[in-house]
């Protein structure tokens, strides 16, 4: 029977966290393969198997799990009964699918049942391959690496091994809250997050009705684009506009910057959702005038909500390499009208103190503001893939499918 096996690493370390992150990993690559002729996901020994439906589409499937956070890596493998001549004939169909020179026999013996050592059995089917189908055994770099691994009641064999993204099963570390500029850097912020396992939530602030509807699509589509990797996302938009220009009719000119941002996380903060941990923002150190330690420490006193920073000792390089690499960077540099950047003074101050924040914040009804944001938010939900959409939605939000 045709299937992938799937590998994980990181979870291995988990002890007796273990089993939880299993099923988690298990309950994600059943969701994210949902319609794709997946007959079972079943643990076994340190792996997972996926076995397929005689006409399920491979690739799409190979496509979902390689975007499936917790993954170590993965192979489309062949399941049959651990026996020798089963075995053998199996790796010599391997080895006669595609043209090679070099080649290698990894073997992995987990049931020490088996006759045959790993050392034995891979020289064994080494040879079976030279004098059938030819070509030279490297075991440093081979053209077709050929995987055997013998578990209790079953062996697999693949072609070699294809990398997924590791990390930790989305949903495992909690929920948080992600401020979603529509730029580079948060998208990038949002995704390492659903590598260390959280589910991400998202809130936008719009200039709107000062500025056009821009960076809002800008943000629907990058959600949209990262709800691949954790399958279900919610957006939530707010119009920031008047509130900053309230702002701006109150407060210096200079501490106008610090004050949206930390009018931005009291409203964020309120619009999480039950259970949310932490707040997340793409700021990185010195970037730009805002992203100062002391700005950052001046920002972050406005909530009791923990602010996570993951992109914060990463430069601009960096950070542009891994959104090409997760592929948001195209969206994120499309022209738009943020919000950050209405009404900001010519020399925004970069060592803002708590004291003056909270000191120009008197002249605001504080209350009143972060309400009005509340009020006037909307939100989204984003479903991947869309099978799942009807299991997902519900009267809380609009659904948006993405397929």
């Amino acid at each position: 029977m045709a299937c992938v096996v799937v590998r994980y690493h990181e979870i291995a370390l988990k002890g007796g966290n273990r089993p939880r992150f299993v099923r988690r990993l298990i309950a994600n690559l059943r969701d994210a393969t949902t319609g794709l002729g997946v007959l079972g996901a079943d643990s076994r020994q340190g792996r997972i198997v996926l076995r397929l439906a005689p006409a399920a589409p491979v690739d799409r499937v190979c496509d979902r799990v390689a975007h499936t956070f917790g993954v170590a890596n993965y192979s489309v493998a062949v399941e049959l009964p651990a026996d020798l001549d089963a075995i053998r004939a199996a790796v010599l169909d391997c080895a006669r699918a595609e043209p090679f020179t070099t080649f290698a026999i990894r073997t992995r013996r987990a049931d020490k049942s088996f006759p045959l050592t790993s050392p034995q059995l891979g020289a064994l089917l080494g040879a079976a391959v030279a004098a059938e189908v030819g070509g030279r055994v490297d075991l440093d770099a081979p053209e077709l690496p050929i995987t055997v691994e013998i578990l209790p009641r079953a062996a697999y064999v693949s072609g070699g091994k294809r990398p997924g993204p590791g990390g930790l099963p989305v949903t495992v570390s909690g929920r948080v809250t992600c401020l979603m500029s529509g730029g580079i850097d948060s998208p990038v912020a949002a995704h390492r997050m659903m590598q260390r396992g959280c589910r991400v939530d998202f809130v936008h602030f719009s200039g709107v009705p000062y500025t056009s509807r821009a960076s809002i699509d800008k943000a629907r589509d990058l959600v949209e684009h990262l709800t691949r990797w954790q399958l279900r996302s919610e957006l939530t938009v707010v119009p920031f506009g008047e509130i900053q220009s309230e702002i701006v009719a109150r407060v210096p000119r200079s501490h106008r910057v610090v004050l949206y941002r930390r009018m931005m996380l009291r409203i964020a903060a309120a619009l999480g959702r039950r259970g949310a941990r932490a707040l997340v923002t793409g700021e990185s150190l010195g970037q730009v005038s805002s992203q100062t330690l002391e700005n950052m420490q001046a920002v972050a006193a406005a909530t009791p909500a923990l602010v996570l920073r993951p992109l914060v000792g990463m430069d601009k390089n960096e950070i542009i390499q891994q959104a090409v690499r997760i592929g948001t960077f195209a969206t994120s540099i499309l022209p738009d009208q943020d919000c950050c950047s209405l009404f900001t003074p010519a020399h925004p101050t970069t060592r803002a103190t708590v004291a003056e924040a909270e000191a120009a914040e008197r002249q605001l009804d504080l209350s009143a503001l972060v309400a009005r944001g509340v009020a006037a938010a909307t939100r989204e939900r984003f479903v991947f893939p869309p099978e799942l959409a009807v299991a997902a939605a519900g009267p809380a939000a609009p659904l948006t499918v993405r397929g």
